[in-house]
């Protein structure tokens, strides 16, 4: 692990999002530690969840760590039994294959992530947008990850199955009508943000003042690290092999999403294909922008947003942002190797600093 890395308590990379920490794979316990004079013990839990892998850090010396994995490890299995396409049995294939026309009945959970993707979407007129599954699937990031550049008739049919406007929620009743049958809901772009917060809240009901959630690359904290400092999260540096912190972040009380074009493409003629796809061309993000930061208040809408602003493109999104007072960090490849960073006022004032 660099001298970098060390000077962070988390450095996030984008979907694919693994965390650059050297975490134990599968579900491990690490016990209390001091590590340097002045600096209180943080408990380390890790595990797999939602196809990719999880972090909580916690400043609680005294804490059965086996009853907080299971309380962790429960709210996760939830999240992933209700929003995997990867489940015949979740909620949302349950969704995906209801009859238009006919209120289909959401848990609770699922209609608030319901609710707050389709806001992200009008905020960002379909920069967001769930019902981009058919093109996720067909462009090979999907459940049948076969990867290559579809033909152009098979995108024409994917792309007229879009439409987060064929979604219609009733609050009274807790329902979603479909107006089309070929309208499908994928959450990629919400779910781990979402999985995020419920881990938090979890934590907040076992009194746990002081901790970093992680869940494939997205962050909330609440309190102080084990030096007593907000935590320090880690914006990594773009395609850098091995990864590297670019900037870090202090974080206390707050949450944090990357969405980037690096961790998760293939590559065809001589072209890079990201899994971040625009809606409104079907095809993955083609200009300059390369990774987008997003704070906020909770995960969920920063994942969100992430996702979002990295669509829309470093005008667009940088525009947007500074007129919503987002919190967003844009960065772009102006040469091989070679990057800008432009950051909005409400970012800027994060005090974020550069890792020489």
């Amino acid at each position: 692990m660099s001298e970098q890395t060390r000077a962070a308590d988390a450095v996030i990379s984008p979907r694919r999002r693994q965390l650059v920490l050297g975490a134990v794979a599968g579900i491990g316990l690490v016990g209390c530690q001091r590590d340097a004079p002045g600096v209180v013990g943080v408990a380390r839990i890790s595990g797999a969840t939602m196809g990719g892998a999880y972090t909580v850090k916690l400043v609680a010396p005294d804490r059965d760590l086996v009853a907080v994995r299971s309380a962790v490890q429960g709210a996760l299995d939830a999240v992933d039994w209700r929003m995997s396409l990867f489940r015949a049995d979740s909620e949302l294939v349950a969704f995906n294959r209801a009859h238009p026309g006919q209120p289909f009945a959401l848990s609770d959970e699922m209609y608030r992530v319901f609710a707050a993707a389709l806001a992200v979407s009008r905020q960002t007129d379909g920069a967001f947008d769930m019902t981009v599954a058919p093109l996720v699937e067909r462009w090979g990031f999907g459940t049948a990850p076969t990867r290559r550049v579809p033909a152009p008739a098979a995108l024409v049919e994917a792309r007229a199955r879009l439409g987060w406007r064929s979604l219609q929620l009733d609050d009274a009743t807790r329902t979603v009508t479909k107006t089309r049958a070929d309208v499908h809901a994928d959450l990629g772009g919400i779910a781990k943000g979402h999985a995020v917060d419920r881990v938090a809240a979890t934590l907040d009901a076992l009194n746990v003042g002081h901790y970093m959630v992680e869940v494939g690359g997205e962050v909330r904290t609440r309190g102080a690290n084990g030096a007593g400092a907000p935590w320090q999260i880690g914006i990594e540096e773009p395609d850098a092999m091995p990864q590297r912190a670019r900037l870090v972040v202090p974080l206390s009380g707050r949450a944090m999403a990357t969405s980037g074009d690096y961790r998760n493409y293939f590559e065809q003629d001589g072209r890079r294909f990201s899994h971040e796809i625009d809606p409104a061309t079907g095809a993955p993000i083609a200009h300059a922008l390369c990774s987008v930061t997003v704070v906020a208040d909770d995960c969920m809408r920063a994942d969100a947003l992430a996702t979002a602003l990295i669509v829309m493109g470093p005008q667009r999104g940088l525009a947007l942002a500074e007129a919503e007072g987002i919190a967003a960090l844009f960065i772009e490849r102006t040469a091989p190797g070679q990057y800008r960073d432009r950051a909005t006022a409400a970012f800027a004032a994060l005090g974020a600093r550069a890792v020489a």
